[in-house]
C-alpha cells in the first residue's frame, strides 16, 4: 500500500531513469522493477501469443524462462459416459530455460543483481522487452510470438562484443527429453489419446560460437543471438477425420528454422504490424492521471488503487489487455480461449481448463463483437462448427431427451467440453441456445448476409428445432424448459428464469435472421409464435427479478450466480426504456446479490458491471470496476477467480463497451452508463449493431462530439440520454453529431 508522496516520488525517480517516451505518454505498456519468480507464474509472469501458440515469460535478468503452449494440446476423446473425470483436460506443453553467464562472474551459478532492472509488455505491439545492467554491459532481451512466422521469437543483444555466453534447454511437460540438432534443441511424444506433438528450438548466433550436445545448447562469446521456437500437434477440428492431421514434427522443424534464418528485423516488423492491425482499432483516453502516478511500475500502481486511489488511466489499460489477451490467444484458424486462455501451465489444471458452457466461454467473447475484434470470435464459432455432429451423438443416446417419436432433434451440451466432441459434468441444456446467441452477435454486428445463411442461420434453426421438442406445454398453453437449471444455484425444476430468457433469445434470434434472409416466413412465424408463448420474467414479492417460476428468491443470499439476469445481459428481453418495471426489478436482484464473499469472483465484477451499465446505473457500473481491480486482480493484471481464470479479463473490457456504447435495443446509445470517476475523455473504434462504428469524445461528463461510420448504410438511430435521432447512412460514410445530436456528414 502507497500511503506516503515522498514514497512514491522515489519510486518515481527509480523508474524515470528507465521509462520511456511512449510510457510517460501513457502507452500500452504494463511494466516491472523485478522479474517474475518461478512460483508466481499466474500472477507476475507475463503472456504472450500468436492465437495458436503462447507462452508465460518470468524475465529473470540472468535466467529466463519461458513456459510455453499450443491451443490443441488436449488429452480426453468423445467421452460417451459424460463423466466429467474422464473428460480430459488441456495440458501444458513445455519450458524453455536460457542462463546467461554474467560478465566477469566466472561461472553462471554467480548472478548478481543488475542494475536498472525493467521487463515490460508492449500490449499495442506485443513486444516484451527487458533491459539491465550488468558487469558495465547493458543487455536487452525482446522476446514475441510471431503469428506471420508461427514461432516465438527471442532477440538477445549487448552493447558490448561477444558478453553473451551461456546455454539453453527446452524439456517437455510430460518428462520429454530434448535431443539435440544442429543448432536447435528438439522433442516429440504422443499422449495417450493418440494426440502426437513436436517442439523445436533454432538458434542463430552473430560472432562467438554455438554447439549442442546432450540436450544442451551452449553459446559463447556472442554478440547476439536469435531463437526460434515452434510447437504443434496433429489435432485438426475434424471430426470425419478423427481430429487427426499430419504428423507435427516436420511442420515444426521448417517453421524454427525458417525463422532463425530471416533477418530479426523483419520478423520483428511482420508481428508488429500483425498485432498493431488489430490493437490500432480501439483507443480509450480517460482523464489522464498525474507524472507521479503514471510513473510507477504496474503492479505499485494497482497498489495504489487498491488502497484507495483513483486511476483511470489504469481502468483503460485493463480495457485494451483484454483485447490484447484476445488477440493473443484467439485468432482465425485456431481454438478458441478456454478457462486459463492459451497460457495454463499444468496437466492438471483447475476445472481442466475447459471449456465452461454455462457463462464462462460465452464471456470469453462478450468483447469480441464490440470491441472491434471480430475475426477473433470465428475460433469459437468454427469450434462449435467442428463439434456438431458428436454432441448430436451425445444428445440422441442421452435418455433424458426423448420424445413419444424418439430422441429429440438437434443437439444439446453438458457443462464443460473438450476439443474432440466429449461433454462432462451435468446438462445445462439451454447452453446450446446460448452458443447460438454468439452466431447472431457476430451477423448482429458484421450485417454479413452470406456468413448468415451458410453458417449461423442453419445452426439457429436446428436449435431452434431441439426446444420445438423439448419444451414443455402448461395447462394454460404457456410453455416452459423442463427440469431446467439455474447456474450454477438452486434445484433442477420446470421453468428456471435463466432457461426460459435464452430460449426467448434463441427464438427472438432466429426470427430476427430469417426475416433478415428473407424467403423462410414458415420459420419466422413459427419460432416467433412459440417465442410469445413461453413463461416470461416475473416480479416477486419484494420487488425482485424472480430466478424461478415459485416466488422463493431469498434478499439475503448474496450468490455469485446472476444467471436470472441473463434477459438484461447479454440478452436483450429486459431494457430500462422497453420494459421499466422489469429493469428495475432486474436492478432491485442485483443489488441483493451484494458485493462480499461469494460474490467477489474474477467473473463477476465484469457480469455485474455490465448489468448495471444496461440498467443506466453508471455509478454501480463503476463500483464493479472498482470490485475488480481491488479485490481479483493479480499484479500482471490477470483476474483471479480464485483461481486465475481469463473470463473476468474479457468480461471486463466487453462491460466497459457496454458503459460507452450500447446498441442491443435497434439503437446507438452514446455515453450509456458514463461514470463520474470518466468526466473527460474519448474513445475510437467501438462497434455497433448494424455495421456501425463509434467515436465519442466527452468533457465534464457530457458528450462533445460523435462520429458514427457505416460500413453498410442502413437507418441508424442513435440516443444520448433523452435524445434521439435516426438518420439513413451509406456504407463508407461517416455521421458527425455534437451534443445537441444535431447530424451531419463529414
Amino acid at each position: 500500500m502507497i500511503k506516503r508522496a515522498a514514497f512514491v516520488i522515489a519510486c518515481l525517480a527509480v523508474a524515470s531513469a528507465s521509462a520511456s517516451a511512449s510510457d510517460a505518454a501513457g502507452a500500452l505498456i504494463l511494466w516491472y522493477r523485478t522479474p517474475a519468480a518461478e512460483t508466481e507464474w499466474s500472477s507476475r509472469a507475463l503472456p504472450l501469443g500468436n492465437g495458436r501458440l503462447g507462452g508465460m515469460i518470468f524475465g529473470g535478468p540472468f535466467r529466463e524462462h519461458l513456459q510455453f503452449n499450443e491451443d490443441s494440446l488436449w488429452t480426453g476423446d468423445e467421452n460417451p459416459s459424460g463423466d466429467y473425470d474422464s473428460m480430459g483436460a488441456y495440458q501444458a506443453f513445455g519450458d524453455l530455460w536460457i542462463d546467461l553467464e554474467a560478465p566477469g562472474a566466472g561461472s553462471m551459478g554467480a548472478r548478481p543483481v543488475p542494475a536498472d532492472y525493467r521487463r515490460a509488455l508492449d500490449l499495442g505491439t506485443g513486444l516484451h522487452a527487458v533491459t539491465f545492467t550488468a558487469g558495465g554491459v547493458a543487455f536487452r532481451r525482446e522476446t514475441f510470438a510471431s503469428r506471420p512466422a508461427q514461432a516465438i521469437i527471442m532477440r538477445l543483444t549487448a552493447d558490448k562484443p561477444g558478453a553473451l555466453t551461456g546455454a539453453l534447454r527446452l524439456s517437455g511437460a510430460h518428462q520429454d527429453a530434448a535431443r539435440s540438432e544442429a543448432n536447435g534443441l528438439a522433442f516429440e511424444g504422443r499422449l495417450p489419446n493418440g494426440l502426437e506433438y513436436a517442439a523445436r528450438v533454432a538458434v542463430r548466433a552473430e560472432g562467438g560460437a554455438v554447439s549442442s550436445a546432450a540436450g544442451v545448447l551452449r553459446f559463447e562469446g556472442c554478440d547476439a543471438l536469435t531463437i526460434a521456437l515452434a510447437a504443434a500437434t496433429d489435432y485438426v477440428p475434424d471430426y470425419g477425420r478423427r481430429w487427426k492431421g499430419e504428423p507435427p514434427a516436420p511442420r515444426v522443424r521448417e517453421r524454427a528454422v525458417r525463422a532463425c534464418a530471416a533477418s530479426y528485423e523483419a520478423l520483428r516488423r511482420a508481428h508488429v504490424a500483425d498485432v498493431s492491425s488489430l490493437m490500432g482499432r480501439v483507443g480509450l483516453e480517460l482523464a489522464p492521471m498525474d507524472a507521479l502516478r503514471r510513473g510507477l511500475p504496474t503492479d505499485e500502481r494497482l497498489a495504489a488503487y487498491a488502497a484507495g486511489g483513483s486511476d483511470p488511466e489504469l481502468e483503460a489499460l485493463l480495457f485494451q489487455y483484454g483485447r490484447y489477451l484476445l488477440v493473443s490467444c484467439s485468432r482465425p484458424g485456431g481454438l478458441p480461449a478456454n478457462l486459463q486462455g492459451l497460457w495454463n501451465d499444468s496437466n492438471a489444471p483447475a476445472w481442466h481448463s475447459d471449456y465452461h458452457a454455462n457463462i464462462n466461454i460465452q464471456m470469453n467473447y462478450w468483447p469480441a463483437e464490440p470491441a472491434n475484434l471480430a475475426e477473433c470470435h470465428e475460433p469459437f464459432i468454427d469450434l462449435i462448427r467442428s463439434q456438431l455432429e458428436p454432441w448430436r451423438k451425445a444428445t440422441r443416446a442421452e435418455p433424458a431427451f426423448r420424445t413419444a417419436a424418439g430422441p429429440v432433434r438437434g443437439w444439446a451440451l453438458r457443462t464443460s467440453h473438450n476439443i474432440f466432441g466429449g461433454l462432462g459434468w451435468k446438462w445445462d441444456k439451454t447452453a446450446n441456445a446460448w452458443y447460438a446467441q454468439h452466431l447472431w452477435e457476430h451477423y448482429a454486428f458484421s450485417g454479413d448476409k452470406e456468413y448468415l445463411r451458410r453458417v449461423a442461420y442453419p445452426i439457429l434453426k436446428e436449435v431452434c428445432d431441439f426446444w420445438r421438442d423439448e419444451l414443455k406445454v402448461l395447462a394454460d398453453g404457456r410453455l416452459v424448459v423442463p427440469d431446467a437449471w439455474s447456474p450454477e444455484h438452486g434445484p433442477d425444476e420446470d421453468g428456471v428464469t435463466y432457461s426460459q430468457e435464452i430460449v426467448w433469445d434463441l427464438f427472438n434470434n432466429t426470427a430476427a435472421a430469417a426475416e433478415a434472409l428473407g424467403g423462410d416466413d414458415a420459420c419466422r412465424e413459427t419460432v416467433a409464435a412459440l417465442r410469445d408463448r413461453l413463461v416470461g420474467p416475473r416480479v416477486g414479492k419484494w420487488g425482485q427479478l424472480q430466478e424461478w417460476m415459485i416466488d422463493r428468491d431469498d434478499p439475503r443470499d448474496q450468490h455469485r450466480h446472476t444467471s436470472h439476469l441473463f434477459a438484461v445481459y447479454p440478452g436483450r428481453q429486459i431494457s430500462a426504456v422497453r420494459t421499466p418495471p422489469l429493469a428495475k426489478a432486474a436492478a432491485v436482484s442485483l443489488a441483493a446479490r451484494g458485493e462480499a464473499g461469494d460474490s467477489r469472483r474474477s467473473w463477476t465484477w465484469p457480469w455485474r458491471c455490465a448489468l448495471w451499465a444496461r440498467l443506466g446505473e453508471a455509478e454501480n457500473a463503476h463500483r464493479m470496476v472498482r470490485g475488480l481491480l481491488t479485490y481479483n486482480m493479480l499484479p500482471n493484471l490477470f483476474a483471479d477467480h480464485p483461481p486465475f481464470q481469463m473470463d473476468g479479463n474479457f468480461g471486463f473490457t466487453a462491460a466497459v463497451c457496454e458503459m460507452l456504447v450500447q446498441s442491443h435495443a435497434g439503437e446507438i446509445a452514446l455515453l450509456a452508463a458514463l461514470p463520474r470517476a470518466w468526466p473527460d475523455g474519448s474513445v475510437r473504434g467501438l462497434r455497433a449493431r448494424g455495421g456501425f462504428v463509434v467515436d465519442i469524445a466527452w468533457r465534464g461528463g457530457a458528450m462533445t462530439s460523435a462520429v458514427v461510420r457505416s460500413t453498410i448504410g442502413g437507418r441508424c438511430a442513435v440516443r444520448l440520454g433523452e435524445k434521439t435521432v435516426s438518420f439513413a447512412t451509406r456504407p463508407g460514410r461517416s455521421y458527425a453529431l455534437d451534443g445537441d445530436l444535431k447530424w451531419s456528414l463529414r
